[in-house]
């Protein structure tokens, strides 16, 4: 169990490395908000990448059968909430991070943001699909303690990455001089609302 546990902890890393909208996102809650922010940010990426890897070790086919159905509605829903979350970046007004990371609230949004637009986007479970079969993971069936070890495997890989990156861009922020939090925003509000529109014009082919 516990190479099934460590495939799980690879495909978990695998699924959260590359950098899309989330992890531009995540970026700049950590420069904008705080630290803690941006990896609440990443646990609610990571909650939706251990929601996917239960669905492929367990076999729910039902599931998966219904996401690859439902991808052009999940698509314009997840473009259209990328677009708006891109376009309240590049407006937000960067306020101390202290102030934020006391709101509860606060945190709890950022948990939530995250988890939706990775829980919606189709192409998760086409990755977790494709990269089970890459390292030599199927369905468990009926094995369940493989299953959970797998899909416990996978939470805390994406975790370690969200959590990496989260540190990895504080320790840059401390050694970079005239740092710019407005700037930070409006860019990085412009790359998430880039790839909403990349989203949404994918819907015309």
């Amino acid at each position: 169990m516990l190479i099934v546990l460590l495939k799980g902890l690879i495909l978990g890393l695998l699924i959260a490395i590359p950098i899309g909208p989330i992890g531009v996102l995540c970026v700049q809650r950590t420069l904008a908000k705080g630290r803690l922010s941006g990896f609440i940010s990443g646990l609610g990426a990571a909650t939706a990448d251990g929601f996917y890897g239960a669905v492929v070790a367990f076999g729910l086919m039902t599931i998966i059968h219904f996401l690859q159905d439902q991808q052009t509605t999940l698509r314009l829903v997840g473009g259209i909430f990328l677009l708006y979350t891109g376009i309240k970046t590049i407006y937000t007004k960067p306020r101390p991070p202290n102030r934020y990371t006391e709101s509860g609230g606060g945190l709890f949004g950022d948990y939530l943001s995250t988890l939706f637009l990775t829980i919606i986007n189709p192409t998760t479970i086409i990755s977790f699909t494709a990269l089970f079969a890459g390292i030599g993971i199927g369905t468990f069936g009926n094995n369940i303690l493989a299953s959970v070890c797998l899909v416990t495997g996978v939470f805390f890989g994406s975790t370690l990455w969200w959590l990496l990156l989260c540190f990895g861009v504080t320790w840059m922020k401390t050694r970079t001089k005239n740092f710019s939090l407005e700037i930070i925003n409006k860019l990085s509000g412009v790359i998430i609302a880039l790839f909403a529109v990349v989203v949404l014009l994918s819907l015309i082919g």
